[in-house]
């Protein structure tokens, strides 16, 4: 059974539907205020987060920054609806490429159910290796989500600080790491991780725009397990990725 919480400042006719449409499908619905207080409390792990947003829910930004967190902590992805201002002002609090969709208003209530139960039944993150991805461009990120996303689980970090506050509380498979980012660059979290004990054996993968030698010779010297460049195709990175896995498993044996 898959958990989804809804997450409304205002109680509707509309989210009551939605919810009643998901638990026909099967999934246990939790429906809630923003807020901290009483989202800690929620014991069971959470599968999907959707954001009804308002005007009401755009003044908590206290909750909202919340449930960033805890999407960012616990892999959850983040469906919201609203009308168009209301989706660009959120991103304030939840950026842009947190937000696995977004559902204009009006809604159509089998749509947006089957929508995210689609989602978890195909991309749930059950059984999947996990490939924490950190990249300080967004379109990056959302570009290699989505390259990644139907076999692996692929958790989202668009600086080195989030990142390591990522590392902190769990444990990737592999991270895929760009090189060149400001303030702490690839370099300097690649030396954070192999300096801490509980996770300074993951895997960490370089991501580089330079393939000129002297650039991939810096990249290695670091002694990352590979570099992959951001020219290549989309389907080599994936293979890549595959067949660092593959190799892995291989050695395990």
């Amino acid at each position: 059974m898959q958990n989804v919480l809804i997450v409304s400042e205002a109680q509707s006719y509309l989210l009551q539907a939605l919810q009643s449409k998901l638990e026909d499908m099967e999934c246990k619905v939790m429906s809630t205020h923003a807020d901290p207080d009483v989202i800690s409390k929620i014991e069971e792990n959470i599968d999907l987060m959707f954001i009804f947003v308002d005007e009401a829910l755009l003044e908590q930004h206290h909750g909202l920054i919340y449930l960033k967190d805890k999407a960012i902590e616990e892999d959850i992805p983040i469906f919201v609806t609203g009308d168009a201002q209301e989706l660009r002002t959120i991103n304030n609090d939840i950026p842009a490429h947190m937000i696995q969709k977004e559902i204009p208003r009006p809604i159509n209530v089998n749509e947006a159910a089957e929508t995210l139960h689609t989602y978890m039944k195909n991309f749930g993150k059950h059984n999947k290796k996990k490939i924490l991805v950190v990249d300080d461009s967004g379109a990056m990120l959302r570009n290699v989500k989505g390259w990644l996303e139907e076999t692996y689980q692929v958790i989202l970090a668009n600086s080195g600080a989030m990142a390591i506050k990522y590392l902190s509380t769990n444990r990737p498979d592999l991270v895929l790491l760009d090189y060149e980012m400001p303030i702490v660059d690839g370099k300097q979290v690649l030396e954070m991780i192999r300096s801490e004990s509980e996770f300074c054996d993951v895997p960490v993968i370089f991501l580089t725009s330079k393939g000129d030698k002297e650039s991939v010779m810096q990249v290695m010297a670091l002694k990352p397990d590979g570099y992959l460049l951001k020219t290549m195709a989309p389907d080599q990175i994936k293979k890549s990725v595959d067949d660092f896995f593959e190799r892995k498993k291989a050695n395990a044996h």
